[in-house]
């Protein structure tokens, strides 16, 4: 008889890792800057189950303090007695009917490929992802009968030349019904090389027990590869953005290359986009229409509008850019920055939590943080806002079309009017008033008989 449909994903996350060469536990090694265990368990958190179990052993600790949600729970395996025993010490902490085991170094298993695997679970029998190979070395064959049903698992140690032949291999990843799991995994032996409980051993008891295994396929062989070392979290790491990057352009995006384009978290994207080489999107980014990102940009966390160029080498992060922008290059766009309609940051220019305002340029060589700039302001080039006095932050507010000529110092906290005009070179500490003409410069003057000192001399 079918059972009820609650679902309880137990995911194994307890192992070293000794090949990745590092003192961080496996499943906290990064794909697409998320936690490899983080990917499983959002697969997971899309399927709606019931219960999420993770098992945990090495670096317990380091695991549950990275990863955090409130619809986990944890297990210590405190013996690293395999994944048999793994399991049976998570189904205490269960009361769901139904069991899906995944991996947490099997980072881009999908809840399509998984749907399939949960659906229409009955006693007595256990759901199996398989996946065809083209090279099933080290996998566990498949073996069939002439209806299509799989009769047994054989190791790639213990198969013969005939079974050597099957390409169809076992990924590991089943669903059953919880009782019917704990029935089995009470059976399974640790009689073997490695004196570990195997949970594959209940694929051949349940068939033993007339019971029945169904083998599904999954599409591709990427969705259901572990990671054990760093070449093949590399590999991994560039299918992951593959993915990305069709899935980009086919919502209209034009990158320059897909081989050289990274997304570490949520891209959106508006039509006629281009990206150009090397570009790096992290956190939740939004692109609007027809924006332009040059090559070597990082943006994270950042709403961009329609028609934004964003030059060559320029970073932004954390900050809101209007339509019309124009940024970079080498341009450094700070958090809590809002750059408003037409408004420009040039080359070698950095902005922090400041608001730059319709149609205003800071186009070369300068800071502006703390600030506050009305419409149409132009700052020349190398002027800074002096915000930190030491312990505090302060505020400098500019008025619409003020002019700050080059190399200034705006010294926070200071208003400058609507319309002023700040001579080059001034360091202003007052309240330059509305349309008027504010400088404040040392007389200049020559010293006849200075000498230059020469190396060496005392």
């Amino acid at each position: 008889m079918t059972i009820s449909k609650s679902l309880a994903v137990v995911i194994l996350a307890a192992g070293q890792g000794t090949r990745m060469r590092s003192s961080k536990p496996k499943v906290l090694h990064e794909l697409a800057g998320r936690p490899l265990l983080q990917h499983v368990i959002d697969v997971a958190l899309e399927l709606n189950p019931e219960e999420i179990v993770v098992v945990i052993g090495h670096g317990a600790e380091q695991v549950r303090d990275t990863i955090s949600n409130k619809k986990l729970r944890w297990v210590v395996q405190e013996e690293q007695l395999g994944t048999g025993h793994a399991v049976r010490i998570a189904l205490p902490e269960i009361e769901a009917d139904n069991v899906l085991v995944l991996y947490g170094d099997v980072p881009l298993i999908t809840s399509k490929t998984l749907q399939p695997v949960i659906k229409g679970i009955k006693r007595s029998s256990i759901h199996l992802l398989t996946v065809d190979l083209e090279d099933p070395t080290g996998y566990g064959r498949i073996v069939r009968d002439n209806n299509g049903e799989v009769q047994k698992i054989v190791e790639h140690k213990d198969a013969s030349e005939e079974i050597l032949q099957l390409t169809e291999g076992n990924t590991g990843i089943l669903c059953a019904a919880r009782l019917d799991l704990m029935d089995l995994l009470t059976k399974i032996r640790s009689d073997n090389s490695q004196g570990e409980y195997y949970l594959t051993d209940c694929i051949e008891l349940c068939i033993a027990e007339q019971g029945r295994v169904n083998g599904i396929k999954a599409e591709y062989v990427w969705q259901v590869s572990g990671i054990n070392d760093k070449p093949q979290l590399n590999k991994l790491e560039r299918r992951f953005q593959l993915n990305k990057a069709q899935k980009i352009m086919e919502n209209g995006v034009t990158l320059a290359d897909k081989n050289r384009f990274d997304v570490r978290g949520e891209l959106k994207v508006g039509e006629d986009v281009y990206i150009d080489i090397n570009c790096i999107f992290s956190g939740n980014v939004q692109l609007g229409d027809n924006v332009s990102i040059g090559p070597n940009c990082c943006i994270s966390n950042a709403s961009i509008g329609n028609g934004v160029e964003v030059f060559a080498n320029t970073v932004i992060e954390d900050a809101m850019i209007e339509a019309d922008c124009s940024l970079g290059p080498f341009a450094r766009i700070r958090p809590q920055t809002i750059m408003r309609t037409g408004s420009k940051a040039g080359n070698f220019v950095e902005i922090k939590k400041s608001e730059i305002g319709e149609g205003s340029k800071v186009n070369h060589l300068s800071y502006i943080g703390d600030a506050k700039l009305g419409k149409t302001v132009n700052v020349g080039a190398g002027t800074i806002t002096c915000n930190y006095d030491g312990a505090n932050k302060h505020i400098t507010e500019v008025g619409d079309n003020v002019f700050i000529g080059s190399n200034s110092a705006i010294v926070a906290p200071v208003v400058l009017e609507e319309g002023a005009t700040i001579g080059a070179g001034s360091t202003i500490t007052k309240r330059a008033p509305k349309e008027k003409l504010t400088l404040e410069r040392s007389r200049q003057i020559t010293l006849e008989n200075w000498r230059r000192a020469t190396k060496g001399e005392k």
